[in-house]
């Protein structure tokens, strides 16, 4: 009796998993207050796009809730042993999964994924996720299931092209008049692209709500388990967070960044839980190496020819960084969600550096730097150099605890003598995707700023690739591009290049560390605050929901079901 006890709890668990047909679950709200402004993740770098995205378009693998590489439209993952990796290192091959389809029911053949290379690749077009295809010589296509990746040299990491959601496969059939600089003026591409997710767009209204529908092609004749899914923008964490936790309005809430302790009594309501996970998420402060200035023309402001006027002295950087209490940021804004760091790659710890020295705060230090840099302060307190205040524009992005980490900021730049002018942009257009907005983080029209992301996957060298020299965004790339500081440095470029043909990862996590350094720790170009854990909440009604740090929090969106 006891063994049919046990079977007879376990199906009870396992029930609300179970998948009884295609859109048998009816409607799925999602909730993304940083409302999406495109579905193409090649336009733009913020979470908010990348991840709604993902459930319409994918890649040719993913990664799992512990960082495993695993197939979505390939067949199997290339390796040696299954000859899909060259023995020199400088060849991979993948193969399709037969019988893939289209949400308009015409066939996925590696046509699709050669073009899709060819797309970011285009020195025209500016492509957000340019850092995954680094090293690739060309693309070939051999046949209609074969894809083959020539590298131009060794390529110990071959997973960072066409895996994760940061890199998915396009339609050539949609995308073959939207490339180079024509990329961006794609609209209908853009916004309602065709792809092989569980489901497919019927109305996106940008940076509002995004409506979609069970793919009727999807490859698995049983899933989606939801006929319908909206994805509503708008709003703010704390409301995100209401509305599954406490009203049940919402089946899942992205990103519920507010205060530890407003979070846990919102849980307490009973309708929903909180998810976390770290991974690689990493507040920080950008430091502009460009000169911002409104006095330049709008198509020179925040680019490479004219250098910051106060921020090109390391010193001065290095003094912004000293005069932070990182753990009283950490305490205040994640509790036991946030750890205070001084890296941007915090994890894995074979790629995370021993670099902990910005982590006590040094007002003192700072101001002694500040004095050696020759700014003095003023009569008003605020510190000048040759007829310059060492006045400063701060943005980010409208959220309760970056305004409160602003004003936290501002204080301690204050006590040094730093005048600080504050900015909040609305996170849509913060994080979005529009070339024409001056507002976005990539166009970085102001001294300093401050958001989060992360990379795809364990392996950091797509992410610090973002900042190498060929990616400032500029004019001559539609505003797009990965290195929103404008930071050129040969010796990093090339410990880069090191990195992308370095085998085995005790060596590639000492090359990681060098990079991580040379931008944190020796150049003050990245100024980290706190390795976030991911945190979001769904509703004790929606079952299949597993957390994931490396890869988007809708992952696996395709198995989640209505719990009964």
């Amino acid at each position: 009796m006891r063994n049919v006890a046990m079977i007879s709890a376990l199906c009870t668990v396992l029930a609300p998993m179970a998948h009884a047909e295609r859109g048998a679950d009816g409607q799925l709200n999602i909730l993304y207050w940083q409302a999406p402004s495109t579905l193409n993740p090649y336009l733009s770098s913020g979470t908010k796009d990348l991840e709604p995205s993902s459930l319409v378009i994918e890649p040719l693998a993913g990664f799992d809730e512990k960082g495993d590489v695993f197939p979505r439209l390939a067949a199997e993952i290339p390796s040696a042993e299954n000859g899909g990796i060259s023995a020199d290192l400088k060849t991979v091959t993948w193969r399709l999964k037969p019988g893939l389809k289209w949400s308009d029911g015409t066939p996925v053949t590696s046509e699709d994924v050669k073009f899709t290379a060819d797309y970011c690749m285009n020195p025209d077009g500016g492509c957000a996720q340019l850092g995954r295809y680094e090293g690739i010589d060309r693309v070939e296509a051999p046949d209609p299931l074969t894809v083959v990746i020539h590298y131009a040299a060794p390529r110990p990491n071959p997973f960072t092209a066409f895996t994760g959601a940061q890199s998915p496969i396009l339609q050539k059939a949609q995308f073959a008049g939207c490339m180079g600089a024509a990329a961006s003026t794609c609209t209908d591409q853009n916004f309602r692209p065709i792809g092989t997710g569980p489901f497919r767009v019927t109305e996106f209204r940008t940076n509002d709500a995004l409506t979609l529908e069970a793919n009727p092609n999807y490859r698995d004749p049983a899933k989606p388990a939801f006929a319908t899914v909206t994805v509503k923008g708008g709003g703010d964490a704390a409301g995100a967070a209401t509305a599954v936790l406490e009203t049940g309005e919402f089946d899942y809430a992205w990103n519920t960044q507010v205060p530890p302790d407003l979070l846990k009594s919102m849980e307490a309501a009973g309708k929903g839980r909180v998810v976390t996970a770290f991974g690689t998420l990493v507040e920080r402060v950008e430091m502009n190496l460009s000169d911002p200035s409104p006095d330049l023309p709008e198509t020179e402001r925040a680019t490479i020819k004219h250098p910051h006027p106060i921020l090109s002295d390391e010193r001065v950087r290095r003094a912004l960084s000293m005069a932070l209490d990182r753990q009283l940021l950490s305490d205040v804004g994640y509790g036991p969600t946030g750890r205070a760091t001084c890296n941007l790659v915090p994890a894995p710890e074979v790629f995370a550096s021993d670099n902990t020295g910005c982590i006590a705060q040094d007002s003192e230090g700072a101001m002694a730097l500040l004095d050696q840099a020759g700014w003095v302060p003023g009569t008003d307190g605020v510190r000048e150099k040759d007829g310059r205040k060492l006045h400063l524009l701060f943005q980010t992005s409208a959220n309760p605890i970056r305004q409160d980490y602003q004003a936290l900021i501002k204080q301690w730049w204050q006590n040094i003598g730093v005048s600080v002018e504050l900015k909040v942009v609305e996170p849509a257009v913060f994080f979005g995707a529009d070339a024409n907005s001056p507002d976005t983080f990539i166009r970085f029209n102001a001294d300093v700023e401050m958001f989060a992301n992360n990379f795809d996957g364990t392996d950091p060298e797509p992410y610090l690739a973002r900042y190498t020299c060929d990616k400032a965004p500029s004019p001559d790339t539609q505003w797009q591009g990965e290195n929103i500081n404008r930071y050129c440095n040969a010796e990093f470029d090339k410990l880069l290049a090191e990195l992308g043909r370095t085998s085995g990862v005790q060596a590639r996590g000492a090359i990681a560390k060098k990079l991580n350094d040379m931008l944190t720790k020796d150049g003050m170009v990245v100024v980290p605050l706190v390795d976030r854990g991911r945190v979001s909440a769904h509703s004790n009604a929606l079952g299949g929901v597993v957390m994931n740090a490396w890869d988007s929090e809708l992952w696996n969106a395709a198995d989640w079901v209505r719990a009964r």
